[in-house]
């Protein structure tokens, strides 16, 4: 079968590798689609994975890199059962946790990867490595099923619930797709972001207000938007119960510090990729707390419903859908800065 994997700095080449031998406890899934990560993308610009993790790995050169079997956005129809399987069969439809397989995450750095024509459940297990998805159900949509569990855990550090108000900062599908998920709570949403394109879009999807955050005062806009509370000295600030970072800049986490009311939460789950200044002692003119949001601990699969009953609008969020056979051109859509938003690669 077919894998891809990385191939140097800023390439990715197509494999030939044995399709995976089926064990009693396991379970192969013919991939029907798989969606393109930032992940992915670093992996790639990187070459590989260290060898070694540590301290040391920022300064590897590319003789210590190991190459990275990719995809962990993965969708596909299950086409053999091993024996001691239960409540799967051949023929379901079914999504992924691939941080589920005990030989390592696939597609980030363990041995399997999502973006193959095939791939391996190991210890195949209803809620814990897989679900399954109604047939009905686009496979690229059902793809999105990782980030969209990713963005649901940073929701639901947050907080919010019904009659509360965010800013989302950030438009891209993690940032979007909290916005969903806060919308179907019953908040009142306000995305920020700097390209008028992913602001259409976080329209499209059905929040209540964008600010291009190139060109508009974002304080300002959120005092019209959501009306004035205080900060803990009683300075007027916009009364905005939850901002999420899903733009990974230090600007988005400084607007939120100096526009936070008393109590507020900033929520990150954007990848700062370095160090920069951020206003702590703006936290003691809002006691705001903050926290960090990783990874889906639970969400992996409790979204996958909601995933299906909402299809229509997390499939707004992709923006190419690319055939595997382009998988090169997949790749060079998701490198290349402002490119596109989403990228799924489908299967026939």
């Amino acid at each position: 079968m077919k894998s891809v994997q990385t191939a140097g700095s800023g390439g990715v080449e197509v494999v030939e590798v044995a399709r995976p031998a089926v064990g009693p406890r396991d379970a192969l899934v013919r991939i029907r689609a798989c969606g393109i990560c930032g992940t992915d993308v670093t992996f790639v610009h990187m070459g590989g994975m260290p060898k070694v993790l540590g301290p040391q790995a920022e300064a590897v050169t590319p003789d210590q890199l190991r190459p990275v079997v990719l995809g962990h956005e993965p969708a596909g129809e299950v086409v053999e059962v091993g024996a001691q399987v239960t409540g799967l069969k051949s023929g379901d439809h079914v999504v992924i946790n691939p941080q589920g397989a005990p030989s390592g995450i696939i597609g980030c750095g363990g041995p399997l990867g999502g973006m193959s024509e095939y791939l391996l459940i190991q210890d195949a297990e209803i809620g814990k490595s897989v679900a399954v998805v109604p047939d009905s159900l686009p496979f690229e949509v059902a793809a999105m099923n990782e980030p969209m569990a990713v963005s649901r855990h940073a929701v639901n550090r947050s907080g919010a619930g019904a009659g509360d108000k965010a800013l989302v900062f950030g438009a891209g599908p993690i940032g979007l797709g909290a916005a969903i998920w806060l919308k179907l709570r019953g908040v009142h949403v306000v995305v920020a972001d700097v390209i008028p394109s992913r602001l259409e879009t976080a329209l499209a999807v059905g929040v209540d207000a964008v600010i291009d955050s190139s060109s508009e005062d974002v304080t300002a806009r959120l005092l019209e938007l959501h009306g004035e509370g205080r900060n803990a000295l009683g300075a007027p600030r916009p009364d905005t119960d939850v901002y999420i970072d899903a733009a990974g800049v230090a600007v988005v986490v400084n607007t939120a510090l100096n526009a936070g009311k008393w109590g507020a939460k900033l929520v990150t789950v954007a990848v700062h990729k370095k160090p920069e200044p951020i206003d702590l002692g703006a936290i003691l003119r809002s006691e705001m707390t903050i926290v960090g949001s990783q990874g889906y601990p639970t969400e992996i699969f409790e979204i996958t419903p909601e995933l299906a009953e909402h299809a229509e609008l997390f499939a707004r969020l992709i923006s190419h859908r690319v055939p595997f056979a382009e998988v090169h051109k997949a790749f060079e859509l998701a490198l290349t800065p402002g490119a596109a938003e989403k990228v799924v690669v489908t299967y026939e």
